[in-house]
């Protein structure tokens, strides 16, 4: 028997390693050739207008000036450091920050309780609270611009919580709108993913005596770490890049996020583009660093459903 069951495995193996073979040795043919070239072009599309702003970041502006842009030489790296002093970056970093961190956060963590609701819990108006959630994200922003304005001029607030006395002019007003707009999506986006995992699981810790808030926080919330870091990188793109709300909601330019530090990186007469381009870079580096360090989870949650067995 151990005879027969090894000449089986032998077969199977031989098998195996003739498939892979077969498929190494396969011929290219024009249909995937023209795939790869479209890949390859495509890849480079979106890589050359990152790689051509590094490019002149690092280059003098009075050597392309006389050169050309489309020639080597005149490294440096002072665009940089004018960038930075010239753009108020530190500020405007600061402000981002105190924008995307709390509006992500808070975001999440709305959206995933209204995912864990729709979606372990059945009762008449289930859709119609997803969808309501959602409703935020099929209007289109500029159409809630004035109604949002005046809401905001109208809110009366402690001098502490705002200076100008109403929602208006301060970073509370840029945070609410956007917990607003991107909570919908992220609920639809978990509840999908909630609705994936075993009933069992609550089942279980219903009878052990888990209430409602810990099999959302210790049982759910632990299982759906790939999702909410695939849509963490997505909102930290989209609100960190975010200046249509800041100008709209904000009167000083002091509050304004890091992606109005490239308008004044603009003279009135010409522009520095290698001056310009340095400060793009900058501004586009804390989404890159989250990007890398989430690349991981983020590939897993994008992927989630792709394959079932």
């Amino acid at each position: 028997m151990s005879t027969a069951t090894q000449a089986v495995g032998h077969r199977g193996r031989g098998r195996t390693r003739t498939a892979e073979v077969a498929q190494q040795h396969r011929p290219r043919t024009a249909k995937r050739t023209l795939l790869h070239v479209f890949l390859i072009v495509m890849s480079l599309s979106w890589v050359f207008p990152l790689a051509w702003a590094v490019f002149n970041s690092l280059r003098d502006y009075n050597y392309t000036s006389q050169h050309g842009y489309v020639s080597f030489g005149g490294f440096t790296l002072k665009n940089y450091a004018n960038a930075w002093k010239q753009g108020d970056f530190g500020r405007h970093f600061w402000n981002s920050v105190i924008i995307t961190v709390p509006s992500v956060l808070v975001t999440l963590i709305l959206a995933s309780a209204v995912a864990f609701v729709v979606s372990r819990y059945s009762f008449k108006l289930n859709i119609v609270l997803l969808g309501l959630f959602t409703a935020a994200n099929l209007l289109p922003q500029q159409a809630l611009l004035v109604p949002l304005f005046k809401l905001y001029n109208s809110i009366e607030v402690p001098f502490w919580f705002s200076e100008s006395g109403t929602l208006y002019n301060s970073y509370w007003s840029v945070i609410i709108t956007h917990i607003a707009f991107q909570t919908g999506f992220c609920a639809f986006v978990l509840s999908n993913y909630m609705k994936t995992l075993p009933t069992e699981l609550t089942e279980a810790a219903i009878v052990d005596g888990a209430g409602v808030l810990r099999q959302y926080w210790q049982i759910i919330m632990p299982l759906c770490r790939p999702p909410l870091a695939a849509l963490a990188t997505l909102e930290v793109t989209w609100i960190y890049n975010d200046f249509f709300w800041a100008v709209a909601f904000m009167s000083e330019g002091d509050k304004y996020p890091v992606t109005s530090s490239l308008q004044n990186l603009r003279g009135q007469f010409f522009t520095d583009y290698n001056l310009l381009s340095a400060g793009s870079v900058m501004a586009a580096l804390p989404t890159l660093i989250v990007f890398f360090v989430l690349q991981k989870q983020f590939v897993s949650g994008l992927t989630l459903g792709a394959t079932k067995g």
